[in-house]
């Protein structure tokens, strides 16, 4: 099978097109060719497929071989895949997810390849039943959660997949490893979550590190950034627009307050090309 790697700022993927649907051992594939010893080396397995709603719909296996609802690093890669290899032509497409819906991209195209990606990503979810989490709240802000003695102050928002933001001293340079995993899997969060550990730098930036559901640590999480500036708007912390600081890079974020939608702007970046054994 031909594959192209892809990343968003480092959140990398092995992007597969030309399946007319997700194929039944998509799980297992996507372990056995994430895997960065053995494997291609992957946080995800992106396939590229027909959409009777949009131009093309995008499925996602983590590394893990669980699947993704959304992942606003690899809608980016998706559109530039599919714009580079003349699969589209228009400058606003359409990409279906199977979490957040159908999402509008507009694409900012340089010398005949797509530099950046705007992405409507949508109304953020902040009801805590729908993110999901056990907190019955609209919205989750500043909630305290427990974990192995220590304790965090949350704010849950969903951007198709569910995010819990904490804000830190220094995210930079965060433990991630041990904190990371205990909350991912929280007893408050039904369906797991992803944790990003934030810190405010100003009204227009702030630092943030994540560790991803179903793929732990990851230079850049695009849904996780958008969480981001949901939840420093919601606790007073930034304006409606600011600079996401991710390890791989940064994205620009929006909430728009007209129609309650974020945008998220970033690059996405052609690896290289092979065929699978």
């Amino acid at each position: 099978m031909e594959f192209t790697k892809m990343h968003g700022l480092g959140n990398d993927f092995i992007v597969v097109f030309g399946e007319k649907q997700l194929p039944a051992d998509a799980a297992e594939l996507a372990v056995k060719w994430c895997n960065r010893f053995f494997g291609i080396g992957a946080d995800g397995l992106v396939y590229i497929l027909p959409s009777e709603k949009a131009d093309f719909q995008m499925r996602i296996m983590n590394s893990d071989g669980s699947e993704a609802e959304q992942c606003g690093n690899a809608i980016r890669c998706v559109a530039k895949y599919v714009y580079d290899h003349g699969h589209v032509t228009s400058e606003h497409i359409t990409i279906e997810t199977i979490g957040a819906g159908v999402q509008p991209v507009t694409l900012n195209v340089l010398d005949g390849k797509v530099a950046t990606v705007r992405v409507d990503m949508g109304e953020p979810i902040l009801d805590g039943l729908q993110v999901p989490t056990t907190v019955d709240a609209n919205p989750v802000v500043d909630y305290t959660i427990e974990a192995n003695g220590q304790e965090f102050k949350f704010t849950a928002v969903s951007m198709g997949n569910p995010h819990a933001v904490i804000y830190v001293d220094d995210a930079v340079n965060f433990d991630l490893s041990t904190w990371g995993p205990v909350l991912e899997v929280h007893p408050m969060f039904p369906k797991k979550i992803n944790v990003e550990f934030a810190t405010v730098r100003d009204r227009g930036f702030v630092d943030m590190r994540v560790w991803e559901r179903g793929a732990g640590p990851t230079l850049a999480c695009g849904t996780g950034a958008c969480a981001t500036l949901v939840s420093s708007v919601l606790n007073g912390h930034t304006d409606r627009t600011a600079v996401i600081s991710l390890k791989g890079g940064d994205l620009h974020i929006e909430w728009n307050e007209a129609d309650n939608h974020v945008y998220m702007t970033g690059p996405a970046e052609v690896v290289f090309k092979g065929v699978t054994s």
